[in-house]
């Protein structure tokens, strides 16, 4: 049922476009996913997804976990019945969430004690419950619980952080009973090559339909995260699903892309919308901006989202300022487009055998010509 079939490779990098099945869909990969956290992608319906070309969401279990909880989300028919969205979901395992909240949570072999930000209440976050909830939750791709440290760590902080993830890992597996779910493993190890190496080999032995890079794109410069790519990505089993999360630059996408990553996902797009900034192939743009009071061109020219071909800078930058809830749904619209659309560029251009020039071309207009001379 969870089948990763490969399609095109591109010869001079790893970059390849394949296809991944699950119960709702075939998801053609590399695909970048919006994130619904709390089972919405904030600002964007279920249809104006679809309309973007998105394939697959992502939604959050430590947050679902919390509120509504997963029996209510069940009974409603699970993610897909409850938030009305027909194609592939992924959820992740809440343990970047627990970690994240590191003042209000213990790390312990059996699990994370956490306290709710909602209300105080204290709860024991296990393997064996992540797998649960993530099965109540209904998502056909499900992760596995693990321990993701804070940058910059020690070697031996990342080496128990290794240790500890791999016995989780084995402890997810046991307890994983959804034939229709898939779950994959994540790969820790910080800015360690050797110990991210040995992570992986483990984890390749477990047998997951796919693996994630965790712990990345946690305050690291581009580069290190490149080095960390391209050390890893010989470890991964090259016939299974190969995921870089929590990463939405768009720079990062191309060149994790190269590196032959096949998922992404990232609150960034919906996030900057709530700020004001998008993206174009020129770099970001802060609407905001007074230079923009007077300009009626689109936010994006090169662009065909329904925000860009409908409604001008002047008049976002209006809305905008007027605290106007379009604003921030037409910002997040043409977002959420760009980078799922930059990613289906990038797999069609694979196919297509063109890879190399569609790097080059959107590397030197986004970072303004001095990409070579930065990594």
């Amino acid at each position: 049922m969870f089948e990763y079939r490969l399609i095109a490779q591109d010869p001079e990098t790893g970059a390849r476009a394949g296809e991944f099945v699950t119960p709702h869909g075939v998801i053609p990969t590399p695909v970048f996913m919006p994130v619904g956290t709390q089972a919405t992608v904030k600002a964007m319906s279920p249809d104006e997804l679809k309309q973007i070309g998105a394939e697959i969401i992502l939604s959050n279990t430590y947050h679902l976990f919390l509120r509504p909880g997963p029996d209510l989300i069940a009974k409603a028919g699970g993610l897909h019945g409850f938030m009305n969205w027909d194609r592939p979901v992924l959820t992740d395992s809440g343990g970047f969430q627990v970690f994240s909240l590191a003042g209000i949570s213990k790390v312990m072999d059996d699990g994370v004690e956490f306290q709710s930000h909602l209300d105080g209440t204290r709860y024991l976050m296990t393997p064996e419950l992540a797998s649960q909830v993530q099965e109540k939750l209904g998502s056909d791709i499900a992760m596995c619980f693990d321990q993701c440290v804070k940058l910059p760590c020690s070697r031996e902080q990342a080496q128990d952080a290794v240790e500890r993830t791999l016995r989780w890992a084995a402890r997810c597996k046991a307890a994983h009973t959804r034939a229709d779910q898939a779950q994959f493993g994540i790969v820790q190890g910080a800015l360690f090559d050797d110990l991210r190496a040995a992570c992986a080999d483990e984890l390749a032995r477990m047998d997951f339909p796919g693996y994630a890079v965790g712990g990345l794109s946690v305050g690291e410069s581009h580069a290190e995260m490149y080095r960390c790519l391209d050390a890893l990505m010989p470890h991964l089993p090259e016939r299974k699903l190969r995921y870089l999360m929590g990463v939405g630059h768009p720079a990062n996408l191309i060149e994790g892309i190269a590196r032959g990553v096949d998922m992404f996902d990232c609150v960034l797009p919906t996030r900057n919308g709530r700020t004001g900034t998008v993206f174009t192939r020129d770099g970001r743009m802060n609407v905001k901006n007074r230079r923009y009071a007077e300009d009626f061109s689109p936010i994006d020219a090169e662009c065909d989202c329904y925000a860009c071909r409908n409604f001008t800078r002047a008049y976002v930058r209006h809305l905008y300022r007027a605290g106007e809830i379009l604003a921030v749904r037409l910002l997040s619209w043409h977002n959420v487009h760009f980078l799922v659309q930059l990613v289906a560029g990038a797999r069609q251009a694979i196919v297509e055998g063109r890879f190399g020039e569609y790097r080059r071309e959107f590397m030197t207009r986004y970072e303004g010509g001095a990409y070579l001379e930065k990594v």
